[in-house]
């Protein structure tokens, strides 16, 4: 056994304090987040169950986890009401609305800018035909 699998593989949790595997090594009954999303499920409430591990030079301490949940606690997604959609939608037009000239520029404004491109850079604006 390498070093590096030695230090993630914890399934009694005396080094973590929660089981630890290593990265795709989890057993059965566990997934993370994104698993549980795309089988239609959410956490549902319940604790981080066990974790994975992997050595990571991008992440601080050199290691990346993922939480993992247990599936059989996991609740289903809840649906997304009228009101929800609705919401999102005008959200979404406020992202699209120039603050500089009031209308909607068909795509999300840049943060960096603040306002659309044409506004932004009205001198390189082509000229219509």
């Amino acid at each position: 056994m390498s070093p590096a699998y030695g230090r993630c593989y914890d399934p009694t949790g005396a080094l973590h304090g929660i089981p630890t595997y290593p990265w795709r090594l989890a057993p059965d009954g566990y997934a993370t987040r994104r698993q549980l999303r795309a089988a239609g499920l959410r956490p549902g409430g319940q604790p981080v169950a066990a974790q994975l591990m992997r050595r990571s030079a991008r992440r601080p301490g050199g290691v990346s986890i993922a939480h993992l949940y247990r599936l059989d606690l996991a609740r289903p997604v809840r649906r997304m009401t009228s009101r929800k959609w609705g919401a999102l939608a005008l959200a979404m037009l406020a992202r699209r609305t120039c603050p500089q000239c009031r209308t909607d520029a068909g795509y999300v404004i840049p943060r960096s800018l603040g306002m659309c491109v044409t506004c932004a850079y009205p001198d390189q604006t082509p000229a219509a035909v």
